[in-house]
């Protein structure tokens, strides 16, 4: 990466201290070189020309002026992808996370669009026939149509089952009504559906020949295609200001005995015959998730995004940042040489690597599930289902604690909106609850450890995420400590194996005190989420570990050596951060707890001369990062000047508020 400007002498500095291949990292989190190439061709397609900046700061713009620069900025980078990028990655890739990660480019906020490509094309590939595949994909990839996705409702979020729209099937003209019965079943939250979509998926209560069926996904037109008015029977319109994601035109619908036809019904998995027979594929109920896993899926990557933008900027202004003085009379030290601030800042670029290279194998895991699922078998699917659920939970909770620390780490110009870190953290924080809450998501996984627990128990063989659960009923007393990178991972799988049994013999002993099932989890629900969480940790350092072990095999001795004191720093952060389980579930002592002190403190100081180097490698551009405090060239100083500028507020000397309100309240007396 280059700039045109001068690079601040600290950070030149920093660069040549750098010891690796800072490249040669890049394509490890990338994927390969061919992809990072292919990644650099897009971003230079898609903002060399200059179209993502803004004259005037959004934050400067009234509430339909930013949003009517959202969706400006989201048509002309809708049609750069349509018109240049897609030549480059094919038309299969419309959704990939490089085309996401150069939109940002474009919107410090979101773009309207953002569940266009996120749900409603995923809901239309994922979830219809090849027919209606043929009806209706064309027209929404080529943008001829504009979708939102309608699940959460005023009264109901991650309570599927509980949605009340309904959508109820008359025979006699071969259409569902879509009705919103009560206040509280009003769609909610959508984004895009506001002010923008004229389609949407909507998720309904199906009633036919006079039975529910559950919640189906439909393809409904909610808007003219012409005049954009909203059609007669739907009710639609934004929800208002939030606390972030204020261009996402976040929005309500409500339908009064709204009609549709019958084939809008999206039927891959479950389908009404025209006489009213309600035909449902084998597992269909497991296989109308697949929308909603694929996006917790791509949210753990979001996640790692998000937390290696927030670092680079972070990182790279407390190399700039000077404060203090160490002994009287002294140079002011780089804040990154405190040994707090590195306490702050490494633990983020490692998880940022920990959070990429999970969710690049969540993703692999993914797509070897779907081409099972291909073949009618849906026997993976549960602990994909596990999986994606823990891992979306954990790595936005982690995400938003980091994001914040780094905004902690820079100091009052963090609190800029400038910085760039109040937006990052807006967005991340919105994520910890959509798609479903933290605390709801680690108890879906806690029902799938349960069951795993009980196979295990029972003797079978489990499936790979939980194999440690085997090991479990053949290891007698508590796991041997050692500090190695395996040794600190099988021991955090046995305290994860260690609360899973204390959830499950709670639930037999509330059972056999005479509480039923349903009671009996509910009051062991906070065991369960803690269950959860460790074994969800024990998943990241387990695939962080192996996924590095894998993807350095051929790497350059100092590239090997940097990534694996970073892997290294995560797994002592947390047998640091978990001291107290380790203590009751492995036989480590108060002297191996001093040991990983020193060995943190260590780690430490052998990273220091490389952070500068380790959040170069994310090779975020700074038309990406929009940050006066993380730039390549760090005039951090000079940056926040230049923004000042912008400022409508000083366009001219003495406000108009002067006269009007301030000179007559000097003049007033007592």
């Amino acid at each position: 990466m280059t700039s045109k400007n001068k690079i601040n002498e600290d950070l030149a500095n920093e660069r040549r201290k750098c010891n690796f291949n800072i490249e040669e990292v890049t394509y490890i989190l990338d994927g390969g070189k061919e992809k990072t190439l292919q990644r650099k061709k897009i971003e230079d397609v898609a903002l060399n020309g200059g179209a993502s900046v803004d004259d005037i700061p959004e934050e400067y713009l009234s509430a339909r002026e930013r949003y009517e620069n959202a969706i400006r900025k989201s048509c002309i980078y809708t049609n750069i992808v349509k018109n240049e990028v897609l030549e480059i990655t094919g038309i299969e890739n419309y959704g990939s996370p490089v085309l996401r990660r150069t939109g940002d480019a474009f919107f410090k906020d979101i773009s309207p669009f953002m569940l266009h490509l996120g749900m409603f094309v995923p809901s239309i590939i994922g979830q219809c026939t090849a027919e209606q595949q043929a009806t209706w994909l064309p027209r929404a990839l080529d943008m001829k149509i504009i979708g939102a996705y309608a699940q959460t409702e005023l009264g109901h979020g991650t309570f599927i089952r509980g949605l009340e729209t309904t959508a109820t099937y008359d025979p006699e003209t071969e259409e569902f009504v879509l009705h919103s019965p009560t206040i509280t079943s009003y769609k909610w939250w959508a984004g895009g559906l506001g002010r923008t979509a004229n389609h949407c998926t909507v998720v309904a209560q199906l009633y036919t020949q006079g039975k529910c069926h559950g919640t189906h996904l439909f393809i409904v037109q909610i808007r003219d295609l012409e005049t954009h008015m909203p059609l007669p029977g739907v009710k639609v319109g934004e929800i208002g200001p939030r606390m972030g994601f204020n261009t996402a035109d976040n929005g309500f619908l409500g339908f009064n005995n709204y009609r549709i036809p019958r084939m809008n019904m999206m039927m891959k998995n479950a389908q009404v015959l025209k006489d009213g027979t309600y035909v449902k594929a084998a597992r269909h109920g497991k296989l109308t998730y697949g929308t909603m896993v694929f996006v917790r899926v791509t949210l753990v990557g979001e996640a790692s995004f998000n937390l290696a933008k927030a670092v680079t900027i972070a990182v790279r202004y407390s190399a700039v940042r000077r404060q203090s003085e160490l002994r009287p009379g002294s140079i002011e030290p780089q804040i990154l040489d405190y040994p707090t601030q590195q306490h702050k800042l490494f633990i983020c670029i490692a998880t940022a690597h920990a959070f990429q290279l999970t969710a690049s194998w969540l993703w692999n895991t993914f797509t070897a599930v779907q081409a099972e699922m291909k073949k009618g078998n849906v026997d993976t699917l549960p602990e994909l289902h596990a999986l994606s659920s823990c891992l979306k939970a954990l790595s936005t909770s982690d995400a938003t604690a980091y994001i914040e620390q780094c905004r902690f780490a820079c100091g009052g110009h963090g609190y800029m909106l400038s910085s760039n870190l109040p937006f990052l953290y807006a967005f991340v924080v919105a994520t910890r609850t959509y798609e479903g809450d933290y605390t709801v998501l680690l108890l879906q996984t806690a029902r799938f450890l349960v069951k795993a627990w009980e196979q295990a128990e029972s003797g079978k063989v489990v499936t790979p995420t939980v194999a440690y659960l085997n090991r479990h009923f053949t290891t007698n007393g508590k796991m041997i400590w050692d500090n190695s990178p395996e040794g600190i991972i099988r021991v955090f799988q046995s305290v994860a194996a260690g609360k899973i049994s204390l959830c499950v013999r709670s639930i037999r002993n509330r059972i056999t005190s005479g509480m039923d099932h349903e009671d009996a989890w509910l009051m062991t629900t906070v065991q369960l989420v803690n269950a959860a969480e460790a074994h969800c940790r024990s998943v990241i350092l387990h695939t962080y570990w192996n996924e590095i072990v894998r993807l350095t095999k051929h790497s350059s001795d100092n590239v090997k050596t940097v990534l694996n004191q970073l892997v290294m720093l995560y797994l002592t952060y947390w047998a640091l951060e978990r001291t107290g389980d380790l203590l009751r579930y492995s036989t480590i002592s108060e002297n191996d707890i001093d040991l990983l002190q020193r060995q943190y403190e260590e780690l430490l100081v052998k990273i220091r001369p490389n952070a500068v180097g380790l959040v170069d490698a994310f090779d975020i551009r700074d038309e990406i990062l929009q940050s006066t405090l993380g730039s390549y060239d760090g005039r951090v100083y000079e940056r926040l000047m230049e923004e000042v500028q912008k400022n409508p507020l000083n366009k001219e000397p003495v406000d108009p508020s002067f006269h009007k309100y301030l000179k007559p309240l000097m003049k007033s007396k007592i």
